[in-house]
């Protein structure tokens, strides 16, 4: 008899005491060694919709549900006692009759019992979408067979088809499969659904292992797995994958590959599957788990500690990409002091002065992009080398007179670094590139790779290249990133790097992180499509969430104390409401701004914490920080405020850029950011500015 767990049993689990979940957990690992759960008070529900649902006594009050047949045992749900008899009574399991997925649908009988007042039969309905016409079914057009493609079942579809609104969508779908929610959310939007082909299981086993169904059933075959399904977060992304990721995990791609969705897609999910996969696969491989920030590295090797038994955790090595570089080029080459970005700063200032009565028409800032973009970059030696340089990606344009002046005072700023004995991060990793010490890396899976930079990329792509490795890992590249949060990076050609992604992008649609309305709200910051500089497209339309919530708020307010004092109100609304203080975040465009922040803060009687990249944030306390300070963090209610007209886009940043050709990539920075900002937010957002606003907050539907 084989043992499953469902993703309604993480679900459960997470609304229970510690307690509580310790007992039910204990009841789990006795029926993974027994399935046929001898030893256990058993019951079969009674009442019920489906006859092999069983419920088990853990406690007293708590009860675990069970569904057995003949050869397996579905773990399902656990709650008290008659929470737990409602829930099994209102559901049965199922193989849908095109798809041939097992399904747990809530009985539409049941549900009418529970509330005459169903989707159908509401006399009134919500406001409707601003996009179709008043008392008209969203899919009036779509034929029962192919409603039950996408995995309708049956019983729902008269209620699919009586849908005439966005928000009557949305209730229903939190009612129904997964599969099917997401293929109606598609359609609503006016995009063709992604379908995993139908099959046709010849026994209930088959069809638990169809590829709808694994997404919501996980086979358990040792006390190891169950103890990480168990330990798994409540949202499930350790033990359970959508079939779009999953294809994405498991494939063996000829070369490097990059996951591409907008915020709360799951790529970060994606990245961690499948450095484990590789290092179950392959008992030889040593893989790179990385990404741009050390408090973001520390985060995934947390999470990595959910997938991996003891020898896989020996093979791989989580670091932030700069700290590994160090350690690399401590052990391979030797010691090395990096000039800070200010140090940087000051020798560009000095070279300046001492060349403006030559080219009056230089700047500091031209020069520092100039430094930071192209020759540090890129690692450029010579002037001959400047000159030829294919200036792909970078918009100001330099004449060849011109690019004398700028390479005159840059090696003059070179020439003050070296003196002081101070390199650089590119120059750690260009120091590198010719070491035959690889520190045994043979894949290297990057998280937020829409912020690496040309050294780094180039670094990466010989590391996990060898004599060796090149014809037996084509795949030792995999990167996770969303072009439309990079928020650090020039735009840069990777192909020019040798590292060519093209035909192997995939972009993910599916949003579990952020509510419908919060994710619809923020991209309209957003063009739907963006292109790198090789011409790899991400196509975001269609991208569709997982759950719904509030309307986010956006607000403006007369001066600077009026808005402390709504945010502040804001916040202990969430706080009364039961949400931890450490699920709540206020952001801010700059660190000078964290004042206000605080101030709101502390007008809801909370604390505050901020976010300074060093430590992660503690428990009990409102985080509070920049909005680069978002990057990979997420929370149940994000309050985003100042958000002036002089503040976004920062009027400082836009008079530091003195090329006109590169105001667009300044303002669109600033837009990623408030992106990046608003989708922390899974639940409750609010956005306010002091009068005048930001132009962007006319944008997200107010001011």
């Amino acid at each position: 008899m084989i043992f499953l767990l469902a993703d309604t049993l993480t679900r459960a689990l997470a609304k229970l005491t510690n307690q509580e979940q310790k007992r039910v957990k204990l009841t789990c690992f006795q029926l993974q060694v027994d399935p046929t759960g001898h030893g256990l008070q058993k019951h079969r529900i009674d009442h019920g919709k489906d006859p092999n649902f069983w419920s088990a006594r853990v406690s007293r009050d708590l009860r675990l549900i069970l569904h057995q047949t003949g050869s397996s045992l579905l773990a399902c749900y656990a709650g008290h006692h008659d929470d737990a008899y409602a829930w099994a009574q209102r559901r049965r399991l199922e193989t849908h009759p095109r798809t041939g997925a097992a399904q747990l649908v809530e009985v539409r009988e049941a549900v009418e019992e529970a509330n005459p007042r169903t989707v159908a039969e509401n006399e009134e309905t919500p406001p409707r979408s601003a996009d179709s016409a008043p008392g008209v079914p969203i899919f009036r057009g779509e034929s029962d067979e192919r409603l039950l493609s996408f995995g309708v079942p049956e019983d729902w579809l008269p209620d699919v088809k009586a849908v005439v609104d966005e928000d009557a969508l949305l209730a229903l779908a939190d009612r129904l499969p997964a599969e099917a929610a997401e293929a109606l959310l598609s359609l609503a939007v006016g995009e063709e659904p992604e379908v995993t082909p139908a099959t046709e299981p010849a026994t209930p086993e088959e069809a638990l292992a169809h590829p709808d169904a694994r997404r919501r059933f996980h086979l358990i075959e040792n006390d190891a797995e169950l103890e990480r399904a168990l330990e798994a977060p409540a949202d499930g992304w350790a033990v359970f994958l959508h079939p779009s990721q999953r294809r994405i995990v498991d494939a063996t791609p000829a070369g490097p590959t990059r996951v591409a969705g907008s915020a709360g897609t799951g790529k970060t999910v994606v990245a961690l599957h499948r450095a484990a996969r590789v290092l179950a696969q392959r008992p030889e491989a040593r893989v790179l788990l990385t990404t741009f920030d050390p408090v973001l590295a520390r985060q995934l090797r947390r999470k990595m500690s959910l997938l991996l038994d003891e020898d896989a955790r020996k093979r791989l090595v989580v670091r932030s990409l700069d700290d590994f570089a160090l350690d690399h080029h401590e052990a391979a080459v030797g010691s090395v002091t990096v000039a800070t970005r200010g140090m940087v700063r000051r020798a560009v200032e000095d070279a300046h002065a001492g060349a403006a009565h030559a080219f009056p028409w230089l700047s500091p800032e031209l020069l520092e992009s100039e430094w930071r973009d192209v020759v540090d970059a890129w690692q450029i030696e010579s002037l001959e080398a400047y000159r030829e340089l294919k200036r792909v990606g970078q918009r100001t344009r330099l004449g060849e007179k011109q690019r004398e002046a700028v390479w005159t005072c840059l090696e003059a700023a070179r020439r003050q670094l070296a003196a002081a004995g101070l390199s650089t991060m590119p120059r750690v990793y260009a120091a590198l590139a010719g070491e035959e010490d690889r520190a045994g890396i043979t894949h290297a899976v990057v998280d937020e790779a829409q912020d690496i930079g040309v050294a780094q990329l180039r670094y990466l792509a010989g590391l996990t290249k060898s004599e060796k490795q090149s014809s037996d890992a084509p795949d030792a590249l995999f990167f996770a990133g969303d072009l439309n949060q990079r928020i650090f990076q020039a735009p840069f050609s990777w192909k020019q790097l040798g590292v060519d992604v093209r035909g192997r992008s995939r972009t993910l649609k599916l949003n579990y992180r952020t509510s419908h309305q919060i994710r619809r709200v923020s991209d309209r910051l957003l063009d739907p499509t963006a292109a790198d500089v090789d011409g790899n497209e991400a196509d975001s339309r269609g991208t569709t969430s997982a759950f719904s919530g509030p309307p986010p708020e956006v607000r403006a307010f007369d001066d600077a104390a009026a808005e402390s004092q709504a945010a502040g109100a804001w916040i202990a609304e969430r706080l009364a409401e039961g949400v931890p203080a450490e699920e709540i975040a206020v952001f801010t465009r700059t660190e000078g701004l964290l004042t206000r922040a605080e101030a709101a803060v502390r007008g809801a009687g909370a604390t505050p914490a901020v976010l300074d990249g060093r430590a992660d944030r503690p428990a009990g306390r409102v985080a509070i920080g920049p909005m680069h300070r978002a990057k990979g963090l997420e929370f149940r209610a994000v309050a985003v405020i100042a958000c002036d007209r002089d503040v976004l886009p920062l009027s400082s940043r836009l008079l530091a850029t003195p090329d006109p050709a590169r105001w667009q990539d300044v303002l669109d920075a600033e837009r990623h950011l408030l992106y990046v900002a608003c989708t922390r937010a899974r639940e409750r957002l609010l956005v306010t500015a002091v009068s005048p606003a930001s132009e962007l907050l006319d944008e997200l539907g107010g001011s």
